[in-house]
């Protein structure tokens, strides 16, 4: 197992390491961030910064203008993104568009890159991708998909509400996942200013991250072309998996950065505030929680890289990156929590930017899928013998 950098994964390292320090943090006071996310004038001006450091959509492949990056190298250049709250916006590696570049270079056809993919790797554009459902519909269980969409000559007819689709407001078109007539499940790419789609309302939430915030969309009668299918007609389900495994690794990238921020500031009022006679450092209660910190920075580093690095062999990773996503948001709210307790009035206040981090983090934990589900698939994988090898059941001795 070899753990180094290479030299020019270094350098790009610094390079994004001092991007966001000289660049990104100094607005994250800025008041166009707003309770719904950075707004489009705050979004254009850090995608130009971005532009401009020849940073943008790294992980988009080279012919796409992007720099090819390897799941590992995305585990670095990531995490150094995700060190300010406005980083991966930045980059353009946010969610929902980091998940949906990576699934149209791997399914959508020449025309559908030309036409929705190439500018929103520019950071020209934006998206969305319309899978969950209210109830009764589709949310962490996606068989209960209640969207349908029915062929009508050369169209398909859309009806049904998808709600928490990240990036709504603003999106130039959409991904909506839809039931088809035999059950199976399909994706559609859609303009967001074609006529059947109601923007109803965006949702008061925990996090502030995501420019467009999370909006309910309503599909009333919508005619989507049949030259306008992402993929293959019924491949949906199969598709939101390719995107799926990939999204998982990279929110536990890009929130690693900031339960690193986080420990480094609650680490810094460690060393200099003083109580009972001591920095708070040099109680033990406080370098306890310190330590501990450190040890889920690694953990979660390591599950991050080691899963990377399947991907790039060419496995599915299904089991590790599910693995990966309880194990990261996990340990990185905890790193959180405990920075927020270090910080005392510090951390539940504004004055430094832990408790706005603590907001955003807590819905890490049921973002594309919540712990409690990613633990029942893998707990079915293992006593099926269907995980890796270390976990095949054996024969009792």
């Amino acid at each position: 197992m070899d753990f180094s950098l290479s030299p020019a994964l270094q350098e790009l390292q610094q390079r994004v390491r001092r991007f966001i320090a000289d660049e990104v943090i100094p607005l994250e006071k800025d008041p166009r961030q707003t309770l719904h996310g950075p707004n489009e004038d705050l979004r254009n001006e850090l995608v130009a910064k971005a532009r401009a450091a020849g940073l943008l959509t790294p992980h988009a492949s080279r012919e796409m203008g992007g720099l090819g990056l390897s799941h590992v190298e995305k585990a670095v250049v990531f995490e150094e993104a995700g060190y300010s709250t406005l980083g991966p916006t930045a980059l353009n590696i946010h969610a929902p568009d980091e998940g949906n570049i990576h699934l149209m270079e791997v399914v959508a056809s020449e025309a559908q890159k030309d036409r929705w993919l190439r500018p929103l790797v520019q950071g020209k554009t934006r998206s969305a991708f319309a899978m969950t459902e209210p109830p009764p519909g589709a949310g962490a269980d996606p068989s209960m998909l209640a969207t349908t969409a029915v062929r009508d000559g050369d169209e398909y007819v859309i009806n049904g509400v998808k709600w928490f689709i990240t990036g709504a407001e603003g999106a130039s078109f959409a991904i909506i996942m839809a039931k088809m007539e035999d059950g199976s499940a399909t994706m559609f790419l859609s303009d967001m200013d074609r006529p059947g789609i109601e923007h109803v309302r965006t949702m008061d939430a925990l996090d502030s991250c995501f420019t467009g915030g999370h909006g309910v969309l309503r599909f009333k009668n919508l005619r989507v072309p049949a030259s306008d299918v992402l993929g293959e007609l019924g491949k949906g389900f199969r598709y939101a998996q390719v995107r799926l495994a990939p999204a998982r690794l990279t929110h536990c990238m890009r929130w690693l950065g900031q339960a690193r921020r986080a420990h480094d500031v609650a680490l810094a009022h460690a060393r200099s505030r003083q109580a009972f006679g001591r920095t708070l450092g040099e109680h033990e209660g406080v370098s306890f929680m310190l330590a501990d910190n450190e040890i889920d920075l690694q953990t979660a580093r390591l599950h991050i890289w080691h899963t990377a690095w399947l991907l790039d062999q060419g496995e599915r990773g299904n089991f590790e990156s599910s693995r990966a996503k309880v194990a990261c948001s996990e340990a990185e709210w905890r790193i959180v929590d405990r920075s927020v307790q270090i910080l005392g009035g510090q951390g539940v206040t504004h004055e430094t930017i832990v408790a706005r981090i603590f907001s955003d983090m807590r819905a890490f934990r049921v973002y594309d899928g919540p712990s409690e589900v990613h633990r029942f698939s893998m707990g079915k994988k293992i006593v099926a013998g269907r995980a890796d090898a270390s976990v095949k059941p054996q024969e009792p001795r």
